[in-house]
């Protein structure tokens, strides 16, 4: 089982009258990310697509994509494969999906990219696990449910308060982060992830100071400081709120462990 690359390219830019025609399609898989809004031939018919596709294109499938509103920004993949979480994959074919997680795709085209232009010894199974990495991303976003205009500022700032949960985070200042009103972000937060998100600070604070309790001899008021507390009483009534026992406890247990 392979699966081989013909060509990959990131962040290709087009003009505002740019068009693909394939009638008869290739004699190859196609997969694109959009990133500007594209007008596709789907199901017989012109349509119209926002920014942030995926649209997946099999062997001897008509293809025909073009600009709309402007230049037209794409990342783009051909290859051929014999994998079966390809072939046999339930993504729709030749109907563009919208990816939740736009940046994270990118990413992976880029590095598909990268691994493709170089003869590096573990070349083709990088290739492989990042193929099966995007096949995995894309099949989430055909199965998720349909998520609010919002989801991606909500999904940045989430993302940024797990890299740095020791920010200065209060709700007035990530409702100003995302354009949202402190009591909308508070609902629309926690009906998109299930936690509130004054609570996934703290749970990401909590979770760096046990790491950071277990693995290192930074002092306990130290540890404090860099999850983002001022007061290491609050912070040692929260670790034990949450962890039911105090940091000192933790760390004492920890190194105990084999």
């Amino acid at each position: 089982m392979t699966t081989s690359i013909y060509y990959v390219g990131y962040d290709a830019a087009h003009p505002g009258d740019f068009i693909y025609d394939i009638p008869e399609g290739h004699d190859f898989w196609l997969l694109i990310l959009t990133q500007t809004p594209a007008e596709f031939w789907v199901q017989g018919e012109i349509r119209e697509y926002p920014a942030n596709c995926a649209v997946l294109f099999p062997p001897r499938q008509k293809i025909m994509y073009r600009a709309c509103s402007g230049p037209f920004v794409n990342d783009w993949v051909r290859f051929e494969t014999d994998e079966a979480y390809v072939l046999e994959t339930p993504f729709p074919r030749g109907i563009p999906i919208p990816v939740p997680d736009p940046g994270y795709c990118r990413q992976l085209f880029q590095l598909l990219a990268t691994e493709n232009f170089f003869s590096c010894d573990y070349r083709e199974l990088s290739i492989d696990y990042l193929f099966r990495l995007l096949f995995n991303k894309l099949l989430e976003a055909f199965q998720s449910k349909e998520h609010s205009p919002h989801y991606q500022k909500l999904l940045d700032l989430r993302k940024a308060i797990h890299n740095r949960p020791g920010g200065e985070w209060s709700v007035p200042s990530m409702a100003d982060d995302v354009h949202l009103s402190p009591g909308y972000l508070q609902a629309l937060y926690k009906a998109t992830f299930g936690i509130s998100c004054m609570e996934d600070v703290i749970q990401c604070r909590i979770r760096l100071a046990k790491e950071r309790l277990s693995h290192g001899s930074l002092r306990i008021a130290d540890i404090s400081e860099l999850c983002g507390y001022k007061n290491v009483e609050h912070f040692s009534r929260q670790f034990r709120r949450i962890v039911g026992c105090t940091p000192r406890e933790y760390r004492q247990s920890a190194h105990l462990r084999p």
